[in-house]
């Protein structure tokens, strides 16, 4: 359990955002909050309370390792790992008791076994998470975020054909939910054997049956630049490049970045395919958009390139090393 602990640290540390009650329950069952039933009643009153203790936890811990952080940064000695793995080894024993007291008085509540599984793939006990979701998807075979659940757990864990084949339920019951679109792209995307395999085509069909995916959930979130940005990253692993397709697509990415720290680092992408399609003005003036200190050696780097590649155009022998 101490180790489970410690990567949760690592991961909460490399987060830095607690995570609003709202938001957790729309990527973790699959609903909001305004959709659940009325408050009046005491279960679904028991069940909000449950929520926003998963997520006050989420911030007290968050708060816990801020503070270690910024005493380590005093005085430069490190706060026992023993000791604050105990403390929050406790918080998240509590959150799971409270879970399953919850679910012993209401064992047919389907969003309290979808949230509770969810918790527990937070912290790393993902067989244990996917059986709560197998509960709920027992409980109403109509339920989408329980399919969708259980594609994401056989997604990373296999059989990758059992994922395939939920992430189409949970897209059959609910064709309006982008993030299943999304999640069935990626997973297509990345197991790209499976898919050949599982649908009878061949590689670029797979990608494209990838892409298609990703334009549905586009098409549905269309200023979503995470989503976006996801699309357009895909192109690098796209054997024949499809540059042209992958500048439309930083294209739109750009046009919903949302402040200009994203805004720079798509230019770098731009730049990139740019130089591939040869143009290398214009992949020069992307670069000279990029300014921020976080780019700096990405920008060299691809600048050094683009250096490497307009001498090849022109038939000069690249320097010797």
């Amino acid at each position: 359990m101490s180790q489970l602990l410690v990567g949760l640290i690592s991961a909460l540390m490399s987060t830095n955002q607690p995570v609003a009650v709202s938001n957790f329950v729309t990527q973790t069952t699959g609903v909001s909050v305004e959709a659940v039933a009325s408050a009046n009643d005491p279960a679904e009153k028991a069940y909000r309370q449950l929520l926003e203790l998963d997520e006050n936890t989420t911030e007290e811990i968050d708060k816990w390792i801020r503070d270690a952080q910024a005493m380590e940064a005093k005085t430069g000695a490190a706060a026992p790992n023993v000791t604050l793995n105990a403390k929050i080894r406790e918080r998240l024993e509590a959150v799971k008791t409270a879970y399953e007291k919850f679910l012993e008085k209401n064992p047919k509540h389907v969003k309290g076994w979808l949230a509770f599984g969810s918790y527990l793939n937070e912290i790393g006990q993902e067989s244990e998470a996917a059986a709560k979701w197998e509960k709920a998807r027992e409980l109403d075979p109509t339920d989408p975020a329980a399919w969708n659940n259980l594609a994401n757990y056989y997604g990373h864990k296999s059989p990758v054909k059992k994922a395939f084949e939920y992430y189409a339920k949970a897209i059959e019951l609910n064709p309006n939910e982008p993030v299943y679109y999304h999640n069935f792209g990626t997973t297509v995307y990345l197991f790209r054997k499976d898919a050949k395999e599982y649908y009878g085509i061949e590689e670029q069909q797979v990608f494209d049956k990838a892409l298609e995916l990703y334009q549905k959930s586009l098409k549905l979130d269309p200023d979503n630049f995470i989503l976006a940005q996801d699309i357009a990253q895909t192109y690098y692993g796209i054997k024949p490049q499809r540059n042209e397709e992958a500048v439309a697509a930083w294209d739109y990415a750009l046009s919903k970045a949302r402040d200009d720290y994203e805004r720079q680092g798509v230019q770098i992408h731009l730049a990139r395919f740019k130089m591939n399609q040869g143009k290398f003005a214009e992949a020069r003036t992307h670069l000279s958009l990029v300014t921020h200190e976080d780019y700096g050696v990405l920008k060299e780097r691809v600048t050094t390139t683009l250096e490497r590649k307009e001498k090849e155009a022109k038939g000069e022998k690249p320097a010797a090393e």
